[in-house]
C-alpha cells in the first residue's frame, strides 16, 4: 500500500490493515522456514505496511 491509499482509510480500517499485516508477516515467516515461499520480497514489503501504518496512526505525517 502506499502512502496515499492509507492516509484515505478511516482509523478502524488502518487498524483492521495492521491485523491482516501481521497475521500476513507471521504466515510468510512460516513459509519460509518450511522453504515454501514463492516471493521473500513479500516479507520485507509486510513489514514496510505495517511500519506505514503504525506511522500514520501515530500521527506523524498526518
Amino acid at each position: 500500500m502506499k502512502k496515499k491509499e492509507i492516509k484515505k482509510l478511516t482509523n478502524k480500517q488502518k487498524l483492521e490493515n495492521l491485523e491482516k499485516f501481521k497475521k500476513d508477516l507471521f504466515n510468510f515467516r512460516f513459509q519460509k522456514t518450511n522453504g515454501q515461499i514463492k516471493s521473500p520480497a513479500k516479507i520485507n514489503e509486510t513489514k514496510k505496511n505495517i511500519a506505514r501504518i503504525k506511522t500514520l496512526l501515530e500521527g506523524k505525517n498526518a
